[in-house]
């Protein structure tokens, strides 16, 4: 791989993951802002396999009436030590009106993470570019 090519990649993966990061943080502030708040139940814990080697992770379900009495359940995307949530605990939710699908377990670690991460992220790839660059 060339200099060139290196710096170009790291600086569009930078600039995509800061793009995703600024476009979840608006949605976590338009959830705050105008998001309906309700009481959820994490009703199963199923088993997700990790993409390394470490093994198998556990993603909590979580069940919610809409606004209009429907169902919804989904899966908060954030997991790791710390965040799981056991079956049958009553967690906050948030969510939109016209979707109820992108909900949000109503806590800082689940509203936040995902930016945070996303962020951090796409400003280590736009350092590594700067790094690759400064030592062509």
């Amino acid at each position: 791989m060339t200099t060139a090519t290196g710096i170009l990649l790291c600086g569009l993966a930078g600039v995509g993951l800061l793009v995703g990061g600024v476009y979840d943080w608006v949605r976590v502030r338009r959830l705050r802002r105008h998001g309906i708040r309700t009481t959820g139940t994490v009703v199963d814990n199923v088993r997700v396999q990790g993409s390394n080697d470490s093994g198998p992770t556990w993603a909590p379900i979580v069940a919610f009436p809409d606004q209009h009495g429907y169902r919804v359940e989904f899966t908060p995307s954030l997991r790791g030590v710390g965040l799981g949530l056991p079956t049958g605990r009553q967690v906050a939710v948030v969510y939109l009106p016209h979707n109820p699908q992108a909900a949000r377990v109503l806590t800082r670690r689940h509203m936040t993470g995902p930016v945070v991460f996303l962020l951090a992220m796409g400003v280590l790839f736009l350092g590594l570019s700067v790094m690759i660059a400064a030592t062509a």
